[in-house]
């Protein structure tokens, strides 16, 4: 049954969301890696009042996956999101603009000891009650970051010209959310 989104807080139903990431690899292809561990909460009022909205989302770095153990080890060392020193990713937002189903959800990303302004594109794909009695509701959302500009650095010079890893970092969020009981 399809249902109006509802003011009020909703959290993130991590079973049935995807928090990840694509960057150009050797200026040729592109590599994706996903965290498997974030939290997240939001206060949600669709409407005249979407400027209330608000998301908090935190993930753990060392979550990284990309399906590639070598690969994983390194992006989780110093060289990259050095999760020892820095074990979360941390996203507050500030405010949002645009309608209910499409809109910008701008905030502060804070990546390893570097916080930046950053904007989403966000898509609401709907709410639903399901077979259990929950209400939830399905956002994507989109950004495109500067990696150099977190201080993520690291890169090793190609034969042919160029770099291994590519600055833009295109983050993707399929979120599932929600409605926490009153």
């Amino acid at each position: 049954m399809s249902v109006d989104l509802i003011p009020g807080t909703w959290n993130l139903d991590l079973s049935h969301t995807e928090i990840g990431f694509t960057v150009r690899h050797a200026g040729i292809s592109k590599v994706r890696g996903q965290f498997t561990d974030a939290d997240a909460d939001a206060t949600l009022i669709i409407g005249d009042a979407l400027g209330t909205s608000s998301v908090n989302a935190t993930v753990n770095t060392a979550s990284f996956d990309s399906n590639d153990d070598n690969r994983d080890a390194h992006v989780k060392s110093p060289d990259f999101f050095d999760v020892e020193q820095f074990p979360r990713m941390v996203f507050r937002s500030s405010g949002t603009q645009g309608s209910a189903e499409q809109f910008k959800l701008a905030g502060d990303l804070t990546i390893k000891d570097t916080t930046l302004p950053v904007e989403f594109d966000v898509e609401f794909g709907g709410a639903a009650v399901d077979p259990f009695g929950a209400t939830r509701a399905g956002f994507s959302a989109t950004t495109v970051i500067s990696r150099k500009q977190f201080g993520i650095t690291w890169n090793a010079a190609l034969e042919a010209g160029g770099v291994l890893v590519g600055d833009k970092v295109t983050i993707n969020v399929d979120g599932a959310f929600v409605l926490a009981a009153s």
